[in-house]
This record gives structure tokens, C-alpha cells and sequence, in this order.
């Protein structure tokens, strides 16, 4: 239940590209090594001085798409954005180079990437364990000449919220203190959500949540969290990074059993021209301070504040010294 990202908002250091444009290469291009082709997977990794950095067209990918393009400018690197929302247009240009570099979540993609490699009705493959995700994302992806670089501490995953009032009320800090509490539950949600394991069903299976029924006012937005402060509905789906849940007096509930999938942020590039140490150096700095937490309030001086992403991107990496 994630924004189009499936869930996967550029705009600047550069003219943004026609996303047009790009279409006309992706369906022009090939889709990278084919899986038989072991020679293009072993080559050695590439170091091209011109990179495009891909964005998914929505904040948070915004974000993490300027951070990636400073840090490389900083390395030494000539940097170009490139804002592509479809996943089914701007993985096959990474694939084939006309994208490098491009943020992306380690669960959601590995599915992807095992429903593209498999076929739509594979059993899912990532997992809330990140170990176990991260071995199979890397599988899937390094036949088709991508590498992943490491996950940092920063998390992106589907969320419940409640009032702050409810929350109080009722003594609740994590999803099995509602369960425990026998409190009946309407979920102001997506529609998919009566369908979708780690919502209506696992928040009944592992955590005995007594959902009566599902609103369908979508994941995080504004109707949803609206009818949750006014009572209309009791809970609503959203995600770890939403920054604007102060504004509606809503609190999330920890997801102590672990139903959610490890959604961590990783940086995925095409090995053939962004495969380097240069590359893996440049981006691995920001793993060891990026937090959920920086990118929520990141997400919300852009979606709430108003802030250019590139100017937000800017002042917390000079904040972190991780740019001059």
C-alpha cells in the first residue's frame, strides 16, 4: 500500500529532461544483459563521469535524488536529473544506461523485480527481515546488470496512525496494545487494503485488531487523516515518513511484531557506468546519518513548508558536514 512507487516527485539543478523524451529511449533501448549474457554481468564494474540521477516524481524521492546528485557532484562527478513516476518506464532505463542512479525501497523492489523475472503470481519475496530482503533484491537485480548498494537507517514503510486523544485514552503505544484492548476499529485506507496481507488481514492475524470495516479515503492523505481526528474513523494507513501528522493530532502506533516489509532506502545503479568505489563511497556517506526521522521532516519543509527539494537537500547534508 505504498504511494506510486509502485509508490515512486525533480525539478532542478539542471533543465528537467521532457519525461517524453525519455520514453522514446526507453522503448527504443534494450533492457540491459540478458540473463544468459554472464560476460555483461562480470565485467568490470563501470565508472562513467556523467551521471543521471532518476527520481520517481513525489518528495521523498525528490529528496534522496538531489542528496545522490551532490554527493556526486562533490566526488567529482557531472550529475543530471531525470524525474520518471512509472517504475515500468525507469527501471528498463536503468537497466540500459540512460538512467545510472536511481533511490529506491529494497522490499518493494525486490517484488517488482520478482514479479517482472517471475511473473505476477510468484510468491512475494521481500520480507520484514532486511537481510533476508537484501539477499533477495540482489539476486534478482544483479542478472540484469544492477548492482544495490547498502541500505541505510532510513525507512520508508506503510504506517498506522491514531489520535493522540484515542492514543492517550486508551493506553496505546504499539499495534499489540490495540489488539489487546478488544477496541473495535474502523481503517480509513485504500480499497486494496481489505486484500493486502500487512493491512485488514495481518492487523487482524497478527495483532487481533477487530477491523470492522475499511474506509476507502486512500494511504495518508488528507481526507483519511481528517476523518480519524474527527472520530469518524479510528486508525488510517500511512507511512513512517509522513510529516504531517502533527497537524492532525495523530500518532503512530509502533509495528512491534514486525507485519510491515523492510522498506529501507537503497541506492540501485547500473554497474556498467555506476558501479564504482566512487561511486559506492560517494552515496554510502549518507547512510551513516540519514534516519526516518531526517526524512520526515525533510518531506515535510517541501510538502508543507514550501522549501525547494534542492535547497532542503542542500542544508541538511552542509548540517550533517557531509558537503562543503
Amino acid at each position: 500500500m505504498k504511494r506510486p512507487r509502485l509508490r515512486l516527485r525533480l525539478r532542478l539543478t539542471v533543465r528537467r529532461v521532457a519525461v517524453a523524451g525519455l520514453l522514446l529511449l526507453v522503448t527504443g533501448c534494450s533492457t540491459g544483459p540478458s540473463l544468459e549474457n554472464k560476460g555483461a554481468v562480470t565485467a568490470p564494474p563501470g565508472d562513467s563521469h556523467h551521471l543521471t540521477i532518476g527520481s520517481a516524481g513525489f518528495t521523498e524521492s525528490d529528496l534522496l535524488a538531489q542528496m545522490y546528485a551532490l554527493l556526486l557532484n562533490q566526488a567529482g562527478y557531472k550529475t543530471s536529473l531525470l524525474t520518471v513516476a512509472n517504475r515500468e518506464l525507469y527501471e528498463p532505463a536503468l537497466e540500459s544506461g540512460q538512467i545510472d542512479v536511481v533511490p529506491e525501497y529494497a522490499a518493494t523492489f525486490a517484488d517488482w523485480l520478482n514479479a517482472k523475472t517471475n511473473g505476477p503470481d510468484a510468491p512475494a519475496v521481500g520480507s520484514p527481515d532486511l537481510a533476508t530482503t537484501m539477499r533477495a533484491l540482489r539476486r534478482l537485480a544483479t542478472p540484469r546488470g544492477l548492482t544495490v548498494l547498502d541500505p541505510g537507517k532510513a525507512v520508508d514503510q506503510n504506517a498506522f496512525a491514531v489520535a493522540r486523544s484515542y492514543a492517550t485514552q486508551h493506553h496505546l503505544k504499539t499495534l499489540s496494545d490495540l489488539g489487546a484492548s478488544g477496541l473495535k476499529v474502523r481503517l480509513a485506507a485504500g480499497d486494496e487494503c481489505v486484500q493486502r496481507p500487512y493491512c485488514e488481514p495481518g492487523l487482524k492475524k497478527v495483532y487481533g485488531i477487530d477491523i470492522t470495516a475499511v474506509d476507502p479515503k486512500g494511504v495518508g492523505t488528507t481526507q483519511a487523516k481528517s476523518a480519524v481526528q474527527n472520530g469518524q474513523d479510528q486508525m488510517v494507513l500511512t507511512t513512517t515518513t509522513d510529516a504531517t501528522l502533527d497537524q492532525f493530532g495523530l500518532v503512530l502506533l509502533a509495528d512491534d511484531k514486525h507485519l510491515q516489509n523492510a522498506d529501507y532506502v537503497v541506492p540501485v545503479v547500473n554497474r556498467s557506468r555506476a558501479g564504482s568505489e566512487g561511486v559506492t563511497k560517494a552515496l554510502g556517506k549518507l547512510n551513516e546519518v540519514l534516519t526516518t526521522a531526517d526524512l520526515a521532516s525533510m518531506n515535510q519543509q517541501v510538502d508543507s513548508w514550501r522549501r525547494l527539494a534542492q535547497d532542503v537537500a542542500r542544508t541538511y547534508l552542509k548540517d550533517k558536514g557531509l558537503l562543503k
